[in-house]
């Protein structure tokens, strides 16, 4: 076993650069960070967050347009990270082979052409192809994303460039539910999403530089032996399971939250969208706050503890009380709000933890895998107990997500001792 192997399994500092057998080139100290890059690839990253969150305000129109119920209108939702749930830690170490950039914008490319194929789907089945399409490149967008910003930024600067990349997933999912509830249709909105994938992709390859070629890819052999090792590292699993808890009660909350609003408050479909907007939108709030929190010394692993345990009291207000629909949306919103500061201490945690960009695509991709088991199983199962039960019980799952986020933010914290910046 080489030393970054023992060192990952073993919690350990790992040294600055790997060893020569490790996959890909060390990551290189950049002197300044590249902000202009980095606003680039936020920029795609709403892009590509509106196709997560389109489904959500359009769920009525795709239901009356297609005979829909609550069950398949979650498993549109879902479908969406089902390629993502196998396939995560692969597409990752396609980076070391392929270039960190190149996946983002073949990414983009196929979200568009997803996109384009869902607005003249008449079917479930065609919809739901149409779907999976759409995840798989939003897979290869995701997992390239720390990569491209770990070797964009300096060390120094690394904790609010994951602050600021964490805020694309809710910021864009926001603009989604603000911005289609305005439109008059969802197949328009299918193919408006269409045509800025497009244009994202084409900023991106213009605008962010690429790996240095100076260094041979390595060989598949290596690859397939590195992502082996950081997919079975204490520290990498234990970041992948919190982000499972995470992602199963936050995409909960996004999926139903206009429907619940709809039946609670009586809510048109605008005002639904526009309320979910401000929720989902607040997300952005603990992101941000992660990063200064961090800078003043709060340990990384505190704040994801705190973000799992807010959301199940936040939840249990929201899902099985009878409180006034008004502290029913304030809930809501004080649930995105901290619960936003897990996100980004996930993927800064990746970054921590890994000592090239090839790892960290690896460990993002583990990571990520962890988020779609959260996206795959959430809508469904909160459709299915909604549908079966009532709303009351859909608190349930989320409670139980919590405990094991809190326990594993709790594991990380020897994971985290002793690296460099273990905040």
């Amino acid at each position: 076993m080489n030393p970054i192997a023992m060192n990952l399994r073993n919690n350990a500092p790992i040294p600055a650069a790997p060893t020569a057998r490790a996959a890909g080139p060390a990551s290189v100290i950049v002197a300044r960070t590249d902000w202009t890059a980095v606003a680039t690839v936020f920029t795609a990253g709403l892009v590509a967050a509106l196709q997560v969150g389109k489904t959500a305000i359009a769920l009525p129109a795709l239901s009356a347009d297609l005979g829909l119920d609550l069950r398949a209108g979650g498993w549109v939702m879902a479908v969406f990270g089902v390629l993502g749930l196998v396939a995560s830690v692969p597409a990752g170490s396609l980076a070391a082979r392929l270039g960190d950039k190149t996946l983002q914008v073949v990414g983009l490319l196929a979200m568009a052409f997803g996109s384009l194929l869902g607005s003249f789907a008449h079917t479930l089945p065609m919809l739901l192809a149409s779907r999976v399409l759409e995840g798989a490149g939003f897979l290869l967008f995701a997992v390239a994303g720390a990569s491209v910003l770990q070797r964009l930024s300096r060390p120094e600067d690394r904790n609010l460039v994951f602050s600021i990349w964490s805020c694309y997933m809710p910021a864009g999912m926001a603009i989604a539910l603000a911005t289609g509830a305005l439109l008059d249709g969802w197949r328009g909105f299918w193919i408006i999403n269409a045509a800025l994938c497009a244009a994202a992709a084409v900023l991106l390859a213009f605008g962010v530089r690429a790996q240095q070629a100076t260094i041979k890819p390595p060989r598949w052999r290596a690859i397939a032996r590195d992502t082996l090792t950081v997919a079975t590292a204490r520290g990498p699993l234990l970041l992948a399971l919190a982000f499972a808890m995470y992602a199963l009660q936050f995409y909960a909350m996004l999926s139903f939250l206009p429907t619940l609003l709809m039946e609670r408050m009586q809510a048109s479909t605008f005002t639904a969208g526009l309320l979910s907007a401000i929720a989902v939108g607040s997300n952005v709030i603990g992101n941000l706050a992660s990063g200064l929190l961090l800078r003043r010394g709060v340990p990384r692993w505190s704040l994801m503890a705190i973000a799992s345990a807010t959301m199940a009291v936040c939840a249990i207000g929201v899902f099985a009380s009878g409180l006034p629909p008004i502290t029913l949306f304030a809930l809501a919103v004080l649930f995105m709000a901290v619960g936003g500061m897990l996100p980004s201490n996930v993927m800064g945690g990746v970054a921590q933890l890994m000592p090239s960009p090839a790892m960290v695509a690896v460990a993002t991709g583990l990571a990520l895998q962890g988020n779609y088991l959260g996206q795959v199983s959430g809508p469904a199962l909160f459709g299915s107990i909604v549908q079966s039960t009532g709303w009351p019980a859909a608190s349930i799952p989320v409670v139980a997500a919590a405990v094991v986020g809190v326990a594993a933010a709790f594991g990380l914290r020897r994971s985290f001792t002793g690296t460099q910046g273990s905040r």
